[in-house]
């Protein structure tokens, strides 16, 4: 929890942020993800200085169990001074004991945002999905909740001016806007009608850009000029020397180039017309298609269907 201090901007950890909505589709499948089309009401997570601490508190804690739908656990929300926002216990249930940062007695409109992501927590246990580390797997957590229908928010929550900031989760803002609007584009759910931070806003934008951008990435039709005319050139390199740019310059550009008979190992020993590869628009599962002109690709984890110029 940024509180006052410096919050860190930009896409840092986006490599794993894609490694996570991949995670979620293969652990989850498809119909599984087409359950959470409707995200969290902001009228079912609202939370007014009126309200009693603590009856609210499990009144929103219910509600993040019913949406991520764990009708049979029960969370036990406590406040306590703490560095971090928040912290579950993972047992073995029925009942999880949340506690929340003791700011959250005056800061109450972001209870919610600190409940999605630690039920989420309590989800991916469940469902016993996790990256080795803990910021990895934090990272995780926050994909799963903002990509699940609760993690607006935890991008809500994030308030930043010349006096004062605050930032809830461990994605950047803009990775939280990235991850939201690839929600946004699957389900056709505009999360932006919702902020209350102006600042929210300006990184969900920023965010939408990025992902429509994996869209117009080639080899798929929808890719500009330029990206178009890089293709060609590497696909002419690769044809030349049976190999792609992607094995010689990793991170460049997100497709490669493979022959049909590449051996198992990715090399360029093998013979044959090429194939290429490249990551999913919306799961970011790799596919690989055959190097010969217009291909309709499907996407066998997400099922998403592709037009491809390869």
């Amino acid at each position: 929890m940024a509180n006052d201090g410096p919050v860190e901007h930009g896409y840092p950890h986006l490599e794993t942020v894609r490694a996570a909505i991949n995670a979620l589709y293969k652990r989850l499948s498809y119909d599984t993800v087409q359950t959470f089309a409707t995200s969290v009401a902001p009228a079912d997570v609202a939370f007014c200085d009126t309200d009693d601490l603590h009856l609210g508190a499990q009144r929103v804690a219910r509600e993040m169990v019913r949406h991520y739908r764990l009708p049979d656990a029960r969370m036990i929300v406590g406040f306590r001074e703490m560095t971090h926002a928040a912290n579950v216990e993972l047992a073995a249930g029925p009942e999880y004991f949340i506690e929340l940062n003791d700011r959250f007695r005056t800061h109450r409109r972001d209870i919610g945002a600190a409940l999605a992501h630690e039920v989420m927590h309590v989800y991916l246990h469940r469902l016993d999905l996790s990256f080795p580390g803990t910021r990895d797997n934090e990272i995780l957590t926050d994909t799963a909740a903002a990509y699940l229908g609760a993690g607006w928010l935890l991008l809500d929550a994030y308030r930043e001016d010349a006096d004062s900031s605050q930032k809830l989760g461990y994605l950047t803002p803009e990775e939280f806007g990235y991850v939201l609007a690839k929600r946004a584009l699957l389900f056709d759910e505009d999360p932006g009608i919702w902020f209350t931070s102006p600042q929210a806003y300006t990184a969900y934008a920023a965010g939408m850009e990025l992902a429509r951008r994996d869209s117009r990435q080639p080899p798929l039709t929808a890719a500009g000029w330029a990206g178009r005319r890089r293709y060609a050139r590497d696909r002419r390199q690769a044809q030349d020397h049976q190999h792609g740019p992607g094995a010689s310059q990793p991170g460049v550009v997100p497709y490669s180039f493979t022959p049909d008979g590449a051996d198992a190992s990715g090399g360029p020993d093998g013979h044959g017309p090429l194939r290429v590869s490249f990551p999913c628009p919306t799961c970011h599962q790799r596919i690989r298609v055959p190097v010969r002109g217009r291909v309709r690709a499907r996407c066998g984890v997400c099922r998403t269907v592709l037009e491809c110029d390869t």
